[in-house]
């Protein structure tokens, strides 16, 4: 009330101009969009783009996705564009690479990675294989996609990473999301590549929000497939991850940085085709790297990235690389034992 009876007493242009000085220097609020609703937004503006993109896998049309990634789509664009699929996993991906194969740009949703195991001949043999086994006449622009990695109380057989499996075959480009702008720029790359693409989306992360940047609210956002991202700027060690690690190694950094450590963190967004030169220019600079992921030590990104790496900068580093796995325990700075 002091403020009003101040306006009242003043001039007419006094007060607007207090007007303006109190309230236009206020900046709009950040727009704030979730992982789910940044993939969902990707694939409504590739599917409203172009007619030849579609949608199937099972419950992603009535019910919109079993984690409601597709919500929404059914209602706007029918049955013949989103499709229920019976749970079939190896009969409906055979229907996806064929679709893509006669010209169409299917987006096939597995309801988790782990049962692509069930269609793995039609990505591995299908998919990935036939442009050159065809030299270069057969293109298969087909996306494969949902989530992956460890979640809540799924068991074992459904808490799989996928990065190093499919990471591993040619033919086949794999990208992994962290954020709500890697997530749309991501989704919308791979429905537009000539290539089968695989989507490793991870469902800890789908209802997370992130701040979404204006240039990635516009339809023609797209995030390059193959380029990584330096998240944070750093000198004294490089750290690289992808998915929802990279948000782990953030919070590591800010804790560090309070020991006088600054690390460089490094957002994969894509495991094949890697961006080693990225990763290469980080490591030349701090001279320390560490790898963190979801998958299992043995044969994984990290060891990938570790042996580019010594190939690459091995005569300027001293290696001396420790695998930190499930015999290395990790004790809780809380525990009282």
């Amino acid at each position: 009330m002091a403020v009003v009876a101040v306006l009242v007493r003043k001039p007419l242009e006094q007060v607007s101009g207090l007007l303006r000085r109190r309230f236009h220097r206020t900046a709009p609020a950040a727009l704030q969009v979730t992982v789910r609703e940044a993939i969902n937004q990707g694939m409504d503006e590739e599917l409203e783009r172009d007619e030849k993109v579609f949608l199937l896998g099972e419950e992603v049309a009535q019910y919109d996705g079993a984690y409601k990634v597709s919500r929404g789509l059914w209602k706007k664009y029918g049955d013949k564009r989103i499709i229920d699929t019976p749970i079939s996993e190896m009969g409906f991906a055979g229907i996806a690479v064929g679709a893509a194969m006669a010209g169409l740009r299917p987006i096939c949703e597995f309801m988790t990675f782990n049962f692509s195991m069930q269609a793995i001949d039609q990505v591995i043999n299908s998919a990935a294989k036939t442009y050159y086994m065809s030299g270069g006449l057969q293109s298969v622009p087909i996306v494969f996609r949902g989530p992956n990695g460890a979640s809540a109380g799924v068991a074992a057989q459904h808490s799989q990473c996928f990065a190093a499996w499919y990471g591993h075959c040619p033919g086949l480009k794999v990208v992994s999301p962290w954020s709500s702008e890697d997530a749309k720029g991501l989704i919308k790359s791979a429905i537009r590549d000539n290539n089968p693409v695989v989507v490793l989306e991870n469902e800890l992360m789908y209802g997370v929000p992130f701040e979404l940047p204006s240039e990635a609210q516009s339809k023609d956002f797209l995030i390059p497939i193959g380029k990584a991202k330096i998240e944070r700027q750093g000198t004294h060690v490089t750290i690289v991850a992808h998915s929802r690690p990279v948000g782990h190694c953030l919070e590591a950094a800010t804790v560090l940085s309070k020991e006088g450590i600054e690390c460089e963190v490094i957002n994969l967004r894509t495991i094949r085709p890697m961006d080693i030169e990225t990763i290469e220019g980080s490591v030349m600079k701090t001279n320390h790297l560490v790898t963190v992921e979801g998958g299992w030590p043995q044969f994984g990104v990290g060891a990938e990235i570790c042996a580019r790496i010594m190939e690459g900068i091995s005569e300027t580093l001293i290696p001396e690389e420790l695998s930190c796995n499930k015999h290395c325990l990790l004790q809780d700075k809380t525990s009282k034992s």
